[in-house]
């Protein structure tokens, strides 16, 4: 998942830059783009294996991610206003140091091999993730000339690709290969003391990469805070459009964004996105566990992960080109029908064909967020930054969704809970045909 293209056209907005884009403040941003997306990522290695560990069932897995993105929620606005009240490098710094406190707190995590804390130490991580990405998002699009802000922000996350497509690899290689595994009629037949031990010790393979993510993030705050940026002018307004609950800031003015009905349906475009998209990924090496799917343990099924966010990455950069040629609308609903046929593929069948159809989803999803986002705050004039800021929040569909996933998985089997997220496709295509026949936007 990838923030939304910002509208230069929204209040504060590149105000009046004059030059040259800042490429040290380029380059800084891009490095931040990429530990979100690897970070964020990285929880679809580690569920498989805290659920082995602690014996979960599907839904109490699923906790992980309704942790991580509930707290993106929760998060978002505060970070907003700490932008606001100390500038954008501080904000940064601070998201960052914030982040490396949560990756740190894998260690107690892993000593205890307590699920409760991994889960604090998530929300930590999510907590001070969030504050970066609401810093960063809108600093990219004034670090130079307004009508490149786009394609800056194009530039930048797609570095954010890049760590989604890597941290599957190094998951696989770090934490899951090596550690021993066991069955739950194993598990159920060692004593409380054995059954701790081994808890510890399978725990334990994520506290060194764990460990390295802290000390990388503390080395970037402090680099971060040693570098001179340039004072770029910054409006209290640029930040809404990256945080949930800005759009209820001015609530009393005469205009509303509850009688958009455009905006409305995309924020509801997000939801069921991101929360198909996130229980996809989240269930998958689990899924290509299954002996009627592929068998796959799970260091050698993490490592396909990268074919799923790999394709996401790849598609992202065809479907640039395409959307230059064809209007958006159609394209959506195009890419919402193929992963709906692939989702209900790989319930029908087994074996690779199975298997395969569900990482292929991974390159239906490239183009959604930013095109739902984009047809959601079509022609809001005015209205953009809350409008944007009711758009991202409706991302704790990446909380909802998958949780409910889950339930599904424990009550009617894993390959049967898929049939959530292709519901929520068949959403998406249908939003992308009535937007086929609207009107083109009105230029600014």
């Amino acid at each position: 998942m990838a923030a939304p293209i910002q509208n230069v056209s929204a209040p504060g907005i590149g105000g009046n830059y004059e030059g040259k884009t800042d490429t040290l403040a380029m380059s800084v941003t891009t490095a931040l783009f990429f530990m979100v997306g690897f970070l964020t990522c990285l929880n679809d290695v580690i569920i498989p294996h805290l659920k082995l560990i602690f014996e979960l069932n599907y839904t109490k897995a699923m906790m992980v991610q309704f942790a991580f993105f509930s707290s993106y929620f929760v998060f978002s606005y505060p970070g907003g206003r700490l932008v606001e009240w100390l500038g954008y490098k501080r904000a940064m710094v601070i998201g960052l140091v914030v982040m490396a406190i949560g990756a740190a707190g894998f260690l107690p995590a892993a000593d205890y091999a307590l699920f409760p804390i991994f889960l604090t130490a998530l929300i930590i991580l999510a907590a001070g993730m969030t504050t970066v990405q609401v810093a960063v998002n809108p600093y990219v699009t004034i670090i130079g000339p307004p009508a490149t802000a786009s394609s800056r922000l194009n530039l930048s996350q797609a570095f954010n690709s890049v760590g989604t497509f890597i941290a599957p690899f190094l998951g696989s290689l770090y934490i899951l290969r090596g550690v021993p595994t066991a069955t739950p009629q194993v598990l159920n037949g060692m004593s409380d003391v054995a059954r701790q031990a081994f808890r510890a010790t399978q725990a334990s393979s994520v506290r060194l990469p764990y460990i390295g993510m802290a000390l990388v993030l503390l080395l970037l705050a402090t680099a971060l805070g040693l570098i001179k940026l340039k004072n770029h002018q910054q409006s209290a307004e640029v930040t809404q459009d990256f945080r949930p609950g800005a759009f209820g800031d001015n609530a009393s003015e005469t205009q509303s964004i509850w009688n958009k009905p455009w905006l409305l349906g995309g924020a509801l475009g997000i939801f069921t996105y991101v929360g198909a998209e996130v229980s996809i990924g989240s269930l998958l090496v689990s899924y290509m566990g299954l002996p009627q799917i592929a068998g796959l343990g799970e260091a050698t099924a993490a490592k396909f992960l990268m074919v799923y966010w790999g394709g996401a990455m790849l598609g992202r950069f065809i479907g640039s080109a395409v959307l230059q040629k064809v209007r958006t609308g159609p394209v959506v609903a195009f890419a919402g029908i193929v992963a709906c046929l692939l989702v209900i593929m790989t319930v029908l069948t087994h074996g690779h064909t199975a298997m395969f159809a569900l990482l292929a989803v991974g390159f239906c999803n490239s183009i959604m967020f930013p095109s739902i986002f984009t047809m959601g705050i079509q022609d809001l004039g005015s209205l953009t930054s809350r409008g944007s800021s009711l758009m991202i929040a409706a991302i704790v569909g990446g909380a909802i969704i998958p949780l409910a996933t889950g339930k599904l998985a424990d009550t009617i089997g894993l390959q049967n809970a898929f049939l959530l997220p292709a519901v929520c496709y068949v959403y998406i295509a249908l939003y992308g045909m009535a937007n086929a026949k609207r009107s083109p936007a009105i230029p600014a």
